[in-house]
């Protein structure tokens, strides 16, 4: 059995967040681990509350998961201040062996409101990144990291990829039109190389805890021993079927949830 550890926020919708990583890790047959970062008071229509776990509570929750059951990926989510971006980073740097990281960049929503201080998103971009195997930006936080429009989205990847030193699946959700297209940079020693990925926009009311839902499915298939570009391959495909099984779904009154167990 592979351990997959997620650190991230819950949602007590079930929908996004914590409930998301444990059942998209639980469909792939790997045992879910979780350390909460946040609680917050949200459902299918909006986020009411937020309440960012206290520093030594998040640390305590984190050393304790670690000194007992050692993670074959670890997939990252809301972190919600910069306290617990410091911690994170200094844990992970103390591990003797680190496993595959896949980081959902949260610091953008859809509507383009920041989630993170500038300060937290610094040490996030420069602490963090480095650390991880893979970061999972959408369109608004490339945009913001970039300091610019995104006109090429395949040179963009690279270009993050460049600045921060680690590999980057640009997602094309955010983006118009009939067709998603994701791009994977990937970095191998001085070489870059990117791939896209198309998808056919699926219909759906049902779309909350689409990244939380793909970034998890990510480190999934990288616990299991997939290589990346086969991870996020079938990690896309495992996805797009979780929106078309949520499609049909009608949980709430807003942006309902995916159907995890397909």
């Amino acid at each position: 059995m592979k351990n997959v550890l997620t650190i991230a926020g819950s949602d007590p919708s079930g929908g996004a967040g914590i409930q998301a990583d444990i059942k998209t890790i639980s469909a792939h047959n790997c045992y879910a681990t979780s350390v909460i970062t946040a609680l917050t008071s949200q459902n299918t229509i909006g986020v009411k509350c937020v309440f960012n776990v206290p520093g030594n509570v998040f640390d305590s929750q984190l050393r304790t998961v670690l000194e007992d059951i050692q993670p074959d990926a670890i997939k990252i989510g809301m972190l919600g201040n910069e306290e617990i971006v410091e911690i994170l980073c200094r844990i992970l740097n103390e591990l003797p062996a680190r496993p595959p990281i896949v980081l959902d960049t949260i610091m953008i929503s859809t509507s383009g409101h920041r989630l993170l201080t500038r300060n937290a998103i610094r040490m996030m971009c420069e602490g963090l990144f480095p650390l991880c195997s893979l970061i999972t930006p959408n369109l608004p936080e490339a945009e913001y990291m970039l300091g610019k429009n995104i006109q090429d989205m395949g040179k963009s990847a690279e270009a993050l990829a460049r600045h921060y030193g680690c590999n980057v699946l640009l997602k094309g959700g955010h983006s118009s039109g009939h067709v998603m297209t994701d791009y994977l940079c990937r970095k191998e020693g001085d070489i870059y190389t990117t791939i896209s990925y198309e998808e056919q926009r699926i219909q759906s009311h049902n779309l909350h805890g689409t990244g939380c839902t793909l970034s998890s499915a990510i480190a999934s298939n990288l616990a299991l021993g997939k290589d990346l570009q086969t991870a996020v391959k079938d990690a896309k495909h495992y996805i797009s079927k979780a929106i078309q099984a949520g499609s049909k779904f009608s949980i709430g009154h807003g942006n309902g949830p995916l159907w995890h167990f397909i």
